[in-house]
């Protein structure tokens, strides 16, 4: 019997490349967010259902679709999100609250939806979780929140949740984040050295970091697995990560704040 999937952010990056991979031999619902995405989801074999992860309304639509067309869904996979970057003493509070909007209590409204069929959810966190990156806080945060809330859903509902933590993967995700900061990252008065070296990394990022299969095979992986563990890291930079995070919390700030002075100075 097909396995039934649910993958939001389906249409670049990881979640593209999943999609490929499992509508081979699986049931795969995929979510879009640009209506330009809907024909070339379906040319590829998957239920494309249209879901804006700053609209509530349309968590509300896509659970209601799904659910009319099935009645289990063995894994839904959350991929969708977005970063926010900047200064946090500049960054508009809106900004903060959009971040974690897409990024957490979309997931959970959509997963609370969908818990009646589900069976397992796999959440695409971050190494950024582990909480170690100045000028992307907010994106650290919401991370850390979404492992944060899913752990508790699962031991209070016995729901599998698995977090996996990549490292710098190579997809669409930099260059979109670049784009969609440019304003907060033009206007950081005073930050120019960092806000010219965060997007100098970002550009390289998305070129030299670990191919998207990386974390396509870990997902397939623990998919098959009977008893997961809830979370994965993938790379050797989010393995590093999550070594820092373990240790003082003030040789962390004295190692960052190390890092940043050799930003100042090359710049």
């Amino acid at each position: 019997m097909k396995k039934t999937y649910v993958i939001t952010g389906a249409t670049s990056g990881i979640g593209k490349a999943l999609l490929k991979r499992l509508v081979k031999d699986s049931i795969v619902f995929a979510g879009y967010r640009n209506e330009k995405y809907a024909g070339e989801l379906e040319s590829i074999g998957a239920i494309p259902f249209y879901i804006d992860m700053e609209r509530s309304d349309t968590i509300a639509q896509a659970s209601a679709y799904i659910k009319s067309k099935t009645d289990k869904i063995d894994t839904l996979i959350n991929i969708a999100g977005c970063v926010v970057a900047g200064v946090m003493e500049q960054l508009p509070v809106d900004r903060v609250r959009q971040q974690f909007e897409v990024n957490t209590f979309s997931h959970l409204d959509f997963t609370q939806r969908l818990l009646p069929l589900l069976g397992r959810v796999i959440n695409i966190s971050s190494m950024s979780s582990f909480g170690i990156f100045p000028f992307v806080a907010p994106y650290c945060a919401s991370k850390r929140a979404m492992d944060i809330l899913f752990n508790a859903m699962a031991l209070e509902s016995g729901l599998e949740a698995v977090s996996i933590k990549p490292g710098v993967i190579a997809t669409p995700l930099w260059e979109k984040s670049i784009e969609s900061n440019k304003s907060s990252i033009e206007g950081c008065k005073g930050y120019d050295a960092e806000m010219k070296y965060m997007v100098s990394n970002a550009s390289k990022n998305g070129k030299k970091g670990l191919p998207v299969e990386k974390v396509v095979d870990l997902i397939i992986k623990v998919d098959a697995m009977k008893n997961p563990k809830p979370s994965y890291c993938v790379g050797r930079d989010a393995k590093f990560a999550e070594f820092v995070s373990r240790l003082p919390f003030c040789l962390q700030n004295k190692l960052i704040k190390f890092k940043l002075s050799r930003v100042r100075i090359t710049k």
